[in-house]
């Protein structure tokens, strides 16, 4: 399968926020429908809403990794660990690659210096999921 990449941005630009333009490009491969990928992610963009936080297109990536790796066993949660360590891959990566994950941080907002722009994130972010979640469709 090719590289999905792209896909995030066209979404971005028909007004898809960052959380929604990565979440929502991968939502059939991890069995989600892309209505409820768009509803759940919402209010992740805008670095969760006010830029304070976790870069949206991180959190997608993270969603991903949750939808892909959790076993859903209510009774007995038991796939935790595995899914933080993909998202901690996710994080880890995308960090090392752009010397932050937070929107405000990013975007410069207090530094007044730009270290990356939402498409430049969403693209990372999007590679990184093809990498860590799908083996880097690239190559498939």
């Amino acid at each position: 399968m090719k590289t999905r990449v792209e896909e995030t941005i066209t979404r971005h630009d028909k007004g898809y926020n960052c959380a929604q333009a990565v979440a929502c490009t991968y939502s059939d491969m991890v069995g989600v429908d892309e209505a409820t990928m768009f509803r759940m992610t919402e209010a992740l963009g805008l670095g969760m809403g006010g830029m304070e936080g976790t870069c949206g297109a991180v959190s997608g990536a993270c969603v991903l990794a949750g939808m892909k790796r959790s076993t859903g066993n209510l009774q007995k949660p038991d796939s935790k660990a595995g899914s933080y360590k993909l998202a901690r891959e996710i994080v880890g990566r995308f960090e090392a690659q752009n010397r932050s994950v937070v929107c405000k941080t990013l975007k410069g907002v207090e530094s007044g210096t730009v270290l990356r722009s939402c498409a430049d994130c969403i693209k990372d972010a999007a590679r990184i999921t093809e990498e860590v979640l799908f083996n880097s469709m690239a190559d498939q």
